[in-house]
């Protein structure tokens, strides 16, 4: 029987288990057998291949009573870290791997590609299903150029993979955004504040913007267009005294920068050389009091953006995309990614990935001098406006 495996990498978004449940079916119901990663790339780093009592620890066997019932909920029951086997730190190397380590550099970073190789022989799998973002397939795509059999599955909350229109998970996150910004008006009604709601985006603000646009707030900061906190504290008293409960809502992009500052970030970067980001919505906060004298709301979603079930749409992307790459590995496909581009399932090379970067259209979507989404026409423009 073929063997296949699929492995899930970067942030957990909704949708991941129902993509897993249906590519499982798929796979069993054409007659192969299926094993998922646990754990990201770091499964296959991890794997031991002379310690056979601990290789359950990253590889799990999955039939259908397995995944039965995991599309219900959200995450990933496979587990997912930020893992790059081409580029491991020293303290990241697993110990039955440091004697392989290259004697002339013990600085690192370490590729351990030909332990991955090894690895997928060893396991007999015949091809691969990563699901992530950029990070996870960026790997994905090494392993190709290697001559590995690779069908990805894009998935992130931002929306950002280049040469796809949607990425499992950005739908759920949009809509988590929408009903916890509408939420916090009643606070911030009742205590008649300046709200400062924080959302993740590192680089493409697309989440925070469609989520603003949305929720229709007062200003929307995001991560593309450096912002002057004087201009914003301006046209946060205006939006204050003209709204009847006197509030105001500003929500701001994780990844945003004032005119002259720097990203907020904070830990040890990880094996894709990203420190974590958070906090830049409440320095904001800070400095808007500070500015305007106003008391602040501030709350960071983070998280609840990405927990809990995938909304309807979301899951049928996820199932969608699942079917496609069963498709194309049954007609020996390789180095592709499955996508949707004009609002048509489709693939394109994984290659695609590495050709550019996707961010919002800033000229098309929004008012850099008045920090506003601007959308006023559609006509022409794909579902989710480019």
């Amino acid at each position: 029987m073929k063997r296949l495996g699929i492995l899930t990498g970067g942030g957990d978004v909704p949708g991941l288990n129902a993509c897993i449940k249906a590519f499982v079916y798929s796979a069993t119901d054409e007659g192969y057998e299926v094993v998922g990663i646990r754990r990201g790339w770091g499964g296959l780093l991890n794997f031991n291949l002379d310690d056979p009592t601990a290789q359950s620890e990253w590889i799990i066997p999955l039939n259908k009573q397995h995944v039965r019932t995991i599309d219900r909920t959200g995450g990933t029951i496979l587990h997912t870290s930020r893992t790059n086997p081409g580029k491991v730190r020293p303290d990241e190397v697993p110990e039955f791997l440091r004697a392989t380590q290259p004697e002339s550099d013990d600085k690192g970073p370490f590729d351990f590609t030909p332990h991955v190789l090894r690895v997928l022989d060893h396991l007999g799998i015949e091809a691969l299903v990563p699901i992530g973002g950029d990070d996870t397939l960026s790997y994905a795509e090494r392993l190709h150029r290697e001559g590995f059999h690779i069908v990805a599955i894009p998935k992130t909350m931002d929306n950002d993979v280049f040469g796809t229109d949607y990425c499992i998970g950005f739908s759920t996150a949009v809509t988590r955004s929408v009903e916890f910004i509408h939420q916090l008006r009643t606070s911030a009604g009742s205590h008649e504040r300046i709200a400062v709601v924080e959302l993740f985006g590192r680089n493409s603000g697309e989440t925070s913007l469609m989520a603003s646009y949305l929720a229709g707030v007062d200003r929307a900061i995001i991560s593309e267009v450096h912002f002057d906190p004087e201009r914003l504290a301006g046209f946060c008293l205006k939006d204050k005294a003209s709204n009847p409960s006197h509030y105001c809502m500003v929500t701001i992009s994780e990844g945003a920068q004032m005119v002259g500052g720097k990203i907020v970030e904070y830990g040890q970067a990880d094996s894709y050389g990203h420190r974590k980001l958070g906090g830049i919505g409440q320095i904001t906060g800070e400095a808007l009091k500070r500015i305007t004298g106003e008391d602040i709301l501030y709350q960071q979603v983070s998280y609840l953006m990405r927990s809990g079930a995938p909304d309807s749409l979301d899951m049928m992307v996820a199932v969608n995309y699942a079917n496609m790459a069963m498709l194309l590995i049954r007609r020996g496909a390789s180095n592709r990614l499955v996508a949707l581009r004009n609002g048509t399932y489709t693939s394109v090379p994984i290659s695609t990935i590495m050709q550019g970067l996707k961010r919002v259209d800033v000229e098309e979507l929004y008012d850099s001098e008045n920090y506003l989404p601007k959308v006023r026409h559609v006509d022409g423009k794909p579902m989710f406006l480019y």
